[in-house]
């Protein structure tokens, strides 16, 4: 429904046009210090407005705690936290009350529930994972505790890709630019890219390659909770997100064995990671590695051939403030679904074994 987790969980709510978006987080540990500035931070990487590749839309996106932390740390008790809507222009959307968006969720969400917000999506905007990314700052402090670091960046904008091993980038110059990409010469690329598809009113897509450091052998579970599983999971709930992958993904499936496996060192090293750090569902203890694959945003501002809520055909020209790609605003939302559920395995292998 509206949590994710078990043992880590996180429970969302709000639309994009409503008062706010927020959450309450139930299973963090009692005693672990919180870094308001941290969560903060986290919530800018994500949030409108941020550079000229991005929706105009300008939300502050303050965080307000409401519940769970005394005098700075985490008492063990749910997380409330509240972040208020203030940028919100409904009225932008009153041509949408009776049209359906093509490639949106305005058909499905009404053939459910029989009603839905034509303002902005409703609960099916990109406006909820504010809340994830929140859910997963707390996430990403707790692992933090235990060494364990999760890094995200744009890989692939359109046909632009970013054709490097993870190990020869300069990954702390992933937010030095709009992009999020950590390479400078094929960020500015990807951003001429960006703002010329937003030029002619249309969107574009790309992937968002994500590196899991840190993660101790033994999270995860052999069947249906396989740790790959669950990642693909969290990430496959993001909005637009079309495809999931983990180490050579795709791409070992043109290889034999002898070539896909990886053959043990002393010491239970490994000579290659083809596995992406996941074996049998369970991480070994190399980097995680793995890739999403989004969509472009269904919102073009260009006329578009669609259909009534009655099925009449109409044409639809779309207004308001959108993104020409999500990539660059993605990334953080990545980092905080994985966090979340590395957490959750956290506490899972620690009832596990005594």
């Amino acid at each position: 429904m509206n949590t994710f987790g078990q043992f880590f969980r996180l429970t969302t709510f709000g639309e994009s046009h409503g008062i706010g978006v927020g959450g309450i987080i139930d299973g963090m540990p009692a005693g672990i210090d919180i870094d308001p500035d941290f969560i903060q931070h986290q919530l800018n990487r994500r949030r409108p407005g941020q550079s000229r590749l991005t929706t105009p839309r300008s939300e502050a996106d303050q965080v307000e705690l409401l519940s769970g932390i005394f005098e700075g740390r985490t008492t063990g008790t749910p997380i409330g936290f509240l972040v208020r809507n203030t940028q919100h222009h409904s009225s932008d959307y009153d041509h949408l009350r009776h049209v359906l968006r093509p490639s949106h969720a305005d058909f499905t969400y009404q053939s459910k529930y029989g009603i839905r917000d034509h303002r902005g999506g409703g609960r099916s905007s990109a406006r909820e994972t504010v809340s994830r990314v929140v859910g997963g700052a707390f996430a990403q402090i707790l692992l933090a505790q235990l060494g364990v670091r999760i890094t995200a960046w744009t890989r692939q904008v359109g046909s632009i890709v970013l054709d490097k091993d993870y190990h020869d980038l300069p990954l702390d110059q992933i937010d030095s630019n709009d992009v999020r990409c950590p390479d400078p010469a094929t960020a500015e690329r990807m951003a001429q890219l960006i703002l010329q598809v937003k030029g002619e009113g249309d969107t574009v897509g790309g992937v968002i390659e994500c590196l899991i450091t840190g993660c101790p052998a033994g999270w995860g579970a052999p069947a249906f909770d396989k740790l790959h599983a669950t990642l693909a999971h969290a990430m496959l709930s993001i909005n637009a997100v079309k495809g999931f992958e983990y180490g050579l993904g795709f791409a070992g499936a043109a290889l034999r064995g002898s070539q896909q496996n990886d053959a043990f060192l002393p010491g239970f090293a490994t000579a290659t990671n083809h596995s992406g750090g996941i074996q049998g569902g369970i991480s070994n203890g190399n980097d995680i590695i793995f890739r999403v694959a989004f969509k472009p945003v269904a919102t073009l501002l260009r006329e578009q051939t669609t259909v009534d809520v009655d099925g009449r055909p109409t044409l639809l020209t779309a207004h308001g403030r959108h993104d020409p790609c999500v990539l660059p605003r993605a990334v953080p939302i990545v980092e905080a679904m994985a966090a979340l559920t590395l957490a959750d395995a956290y506490l899972q292998q620690r009832i596990s074994r005594f």
